[in-house]
Parts: C-alpha cells; structure tokens; sequence
C-alpha cells in the first residue's frame, strides 16, 4: 500500500499541530507556506488548560511546555481603576475549573512545533502563494491543489488537503467560496516587554469600549493587548501615543507596561471573525481548521487553543484511522461531527463576552455591569467554563474492521 498523501496549506498554529499529527500516523505530510520564514508574529497567546492538554497530545511533556512559556493563574476582571469587578477564587486544586493558563511567545510556540514536525518528518515548502484547490472525493478522485513559488506554478495531487491558511484563506475561498471574515468593529494594540514586576497572574481590566490584558510569557517578558473600538482601518499617525492617550486615566501598571513598550515593537492589528464559523469543515477531502474555519473574537482567548486542538484532532479523528484502513470519508465526517459544534459554542461564548465586557458603552452601563458582577457569586461563575476548558483529546484508534 503506497503511502496517504496530506498537503497542509498554511504554516502557523493549526497547520504545524496537523501536519505533525499527521506524520506521525504515517503520512507523507508537506506543508506549504506562503512566507519565506516564520508564519507567526512576536506576540504572546494564552493557553488555557486545553491548550496545555492539547500540547501534552502534540508529544510536548512538562519540561517542553515550561520553555515555551510560563504558567499564570487567572484571577478575574478589575474597572479602569483596577478595582476587582470579578474575582476567580485561586483554588487549583479544583480542575474543573481550569482556572490556570500558559502564557506562551507566540514565536516560541511556532519554533517548537516546526522543530517537532520536520522532525516528524514534515517537508516543509516556503513562498508557496496556493491559487488554486479541486477538493476531490473521499473514495474517488484525489484533490488537486495548485500554488504559485515566484513566477512558477505547481500542482499536486494528494489524499488529503488541510486548509490552515488563517483568517484570510485561500483554501476556504476556493472550497467556501463567498465565506469571509467580518470585522468585529475593534482593534488591538499588542506588545512584549522586558519586565520582572508583573506576577504570576493574568491580569485584565473592562472599561467603556475596551479591554485590556497582560500576562508573563517567562521570567523576564510580559505580554500586553489593548483592545478598543474602533472604525475598520483607523490610521494613527503614531501608534505608541495613540495607545498611551487610549488608556491614559486607568490603572497605573497599565500605562507603566505601554510606556515601557519600545514604539518599533508595538503592533496593532484590526479583528475579523467567521460568526457562525463554516457551515462544515470538510469538503470532499479538505478539512478546514484553525482561523480559516472558526475565526472567533479573542475574548475568551481560545484562538491557539482551538488550534492546537484542531491539529489533534486531524491526527487522531482523520489521520490515524485512515494509516489503519478506516474509510477516509466516514473519518473526515467524524471530525466535523465533534469540531464543529465546540468550536462554534467557544465562538458564541466569546461573542457574549464582548458584549457583556470589552464592546459595552460608558457611563450607567458601566455602573451597572460592575455592580451586578461584584455581588455575583464566582464560583458558579467560574464552574461554568468547565465544558470548554475541559477539553480531552480523542483516543487513538483501533483497527479497521475486516473487509468481508
């Protein structure tokens, strides 16, 4: 039997997490990547406790997830004043709760998950523009997928696509066609900066049509985000007192972090979504994962958690069974089956997030919100999110009943 083809569109999170899966259930893996270098920028991502249970899946033990990042407790919301809205009681014993979350460097992240895949065995094909996807048929026609290095165009058949091209993909253009993000109606602000004085907590503060976070990525670096409404496409003509203005008046730590920030290393980048997500992510033999699926607003934080868990889930729900003779079509259903309705669940939860917190107006609104939350218990509060956090990756497979 010749080995199962996989071309992965798309070298970030969700694509390295599937291309790695893959590999490892004994695919012949590529991944193609439109950089000419890493696919991901410098800034930090939360890893809630599925995030971590999803590394741990990827092959990445206690001492791997320590040197990418660094363990924070989360502890709830404060006003602009840095007055507690919410507090998450520190009880971490209660796993249910899954009140703790990693800290990671994005880029951290990216290296050791490239490092595992070409260790894997993943090639690996930078500047590689895709322009093109035939999907194919599970049990028929393979899927063809055409892409462009330079003035050179290129083509291939293979068993299996994986659209991980993000918010902005060109698989989903060409397999969903008419399915693009919208914008959420904020933007972000977001920076890394030396700092030793932040402690081991997640810290985020609500005020009138913003959020703002920051968290410890390692013993020296704190990663911060200043998310605010904002008309698609503002142009400031200097960024860094665009976002000290922003957030002048509110706690102290929080204008201490952006003026520590070096202008040259602030980005800010407007947010899009997929409300709803894709109505399915498959399409004969294409599966849709990460950001170019399920593009959810970043306010529960779940955007690399979700990828990672995607990229799991593509070895263990598709991979895998289809290396041990399981049919091919009924394994990539099985995987929309399960994803899809997590995925849109943490989407509509962070959607009710936004409203409730970063996108709701000033004045008596605030009053209210603030009251109401400080005299709800946290508890349940808390417990609540236990579903999502509590994610477990899927067993490996058996084997395939025998052909009769």
């Amino acid at each position: 039997m010749e080995d199962l083809t996989a071309t992965v569109v798309g070298g970030g999170i969700a694509g390295l997490a599937s291309a790695l899966m893959l590999a490892r259930a004994g695919w012949r893996t590529t991944v193609l990547e439109r950089q000419s270098g890493s696919a991901e920028v410098g800034a930090g991502v939360a890893l809630p406790r599925n995030g971590e249970a999803a590394l741990r899946a990827l092959g990445f033990d206690d001492g791997r997830i320590a040197e990418i990042g660094y363990e924070t407790l989360v502890t709830g919301f404060r006003d602009t004043r840095g007055r507690r809205i919410l507090r998450i009681p520190d009880d971490r014993a209660d796993v249910r709760w899954g009140m703790t979350a990693w800290g990671v460097q994005r880029r951290r992240l990216h290296a050791a998950l490239r490092l595992a895949a070409v260790e894997a065995g993943v090639k690996p094909v930078l500047e590689s523009q895709v322009t093109d996807v035939d999907p194919g048929t599970p049990g028929g026609s393979r899927a063809t997928v055409t892409w462009r290095s330079g003035e050179t165009e290129h083509g291939a058949e293979t068993d299996l696509v994986v659209g991980a091209d993000g918010m902005w993909s060109a698989v989903r253009e060409a397999v969903f066609p008419g399915v693009r993000p919208r914008y959420s109606g904020s933007t972000s602000w977001r920076a890394i900066v030396p700092d030793d004085a932040l402690d081991g907590r997640l810290v985020e503060f609500w005020g009138p049509g913003a959020e703002f976070g920051a968290m410890r990525v390692s013993d020296s670096e704190v990663y911060w985000y200043g998310y605010f409404r904002s008309p698609e496409g503002t142009v400031f003509a200097d960024e860094h007192a665009a976002a000290r203005a922003r957030f002048s008046g509110w706690a102290p730590g929080i204008v201490n972090l952006i003026e520590a920030t070096d202008p040259e290393r602030l980005m800010r980048h407007d947010v899009y979504h997929l409300p709803g997500g894709l109505p399915d992510y498959v399409r004969g033999r294409v599966v849709m994962v990460g950001d170019a699926a399920h593009a959810a607003l970043p306010t529960m934080g779940q955007g690399a958690a979700t990828a990672l868990e995607d990229g799991v889930c593509v070895g263990r729900l598709i991979g895998a069974p289809a290396a041990l003779g399981h049919d091919l079509g009924r394994a990539m259903a099985e995987f929309d089956a399960i994803r899809r309705p997590r995925c849109r669940a943490i989407a509509r939860r962070a959607e009710h997030i936004a409203r409730f917190g970063a996108d709701l107006g000033g004045g008596w609104r605030q009053v209210v919100r603030n009251s109401v939350l400080r005299l709800v218990p946290a508890q349940p509060l808390a417990r609540a999110g236990g579903p999502l956090m509590g994610w477990t990756p899927p067993p490996p497979p058996g084997p395939a009943p025998a052909r009769v």
